[in-house]
């Protein structure tokens, strides 16, 4: 089973059609105790930092057990920036499971950045295989994670700045980009985090 997390700030229909489409198994959960035996964990996303944090709260302890198990966890925009240290937009701490910060856009660009945007690939990763330089995928955020430690960044993509778009520490794997909206590509992401959970 791989439990979406349904925190209301989520595409959860979006995301669980894009892994049944891939064979996946998943199942959406609003209730902390119904991640327990998950084979995987999706935390999906849109909106704002801290109120992503706020909803999550009550998931806190059942998914660091999770992680701590070595279950393989996929963030997907917000679902990405809750797992870094802080989010300057609601001047509020994250789960801190990524050392690093969530910083607006730079000036000069429009934000949000809504659309396609190409992925530079910095690392080898299992969660990429089958993607390439250059592929194409869709992107909706006003604001972008800063890893401390920089090998943790396994694709990058230019606006204004070279960001963060795939970051990877042990089981944990986030995307700043949609997979869910990022046509078959996309569906290559998914496809590998899939078969991650069946390791």
């Amino acid at each position: 089973m791989i439990a979406i997390i349904d925190y209301g700030m989520g595409n959860l229909r979006s995301i669980y059609n894009a892994l049944m489409n891939v064979n996946g198994d998943p199942v959406i959960v609003s209730d902390s105790a119904k991640l327990s035996g998950a084979d995987a964990v999706v935390i999906p996303g849109v909106g704002s930092f801290g109120d992503g944090m706020n909803n999550l709260k009550p998931f806190a302890d059942e998914l660091f057990d999770l992680i701590h198990d070595g279950i393989p966890m996929l963030g997907i925009c917000i679902g990405m920036h809750v797992l870094f240290d802080w989010g300057e937009e609601s001047n509020c701490a994250g789960f801190g499971l990524i050392t690093g910060d969530v910083i607006r856009l730079p000036q000069g660009v429009r934000v949000p950045q809504m659309g396609w945007n190409e992925l530079q690939i910095r690392s080898d990763s299992d969660l990429l295989s089958g993607i390439n330089d250059g592929d194409f995928f869709y992107f909706v955020h006003s604001y972008y994670c800063v890893p401390a430690n920089k090998h943790t960044i396994t694709a990058t993509t230019d606006y204004g700045v070279d960001l963060a778009a795939v970051v990877e520490k042990d089981n944990i794997h986030a995307v700043q980009f949609h997979p869910e909206k990022s046509s078959s590509k996309g569906l290559v992401i998914l496809k590998n985090f899939v078969e991650m959970t069946r390791c």
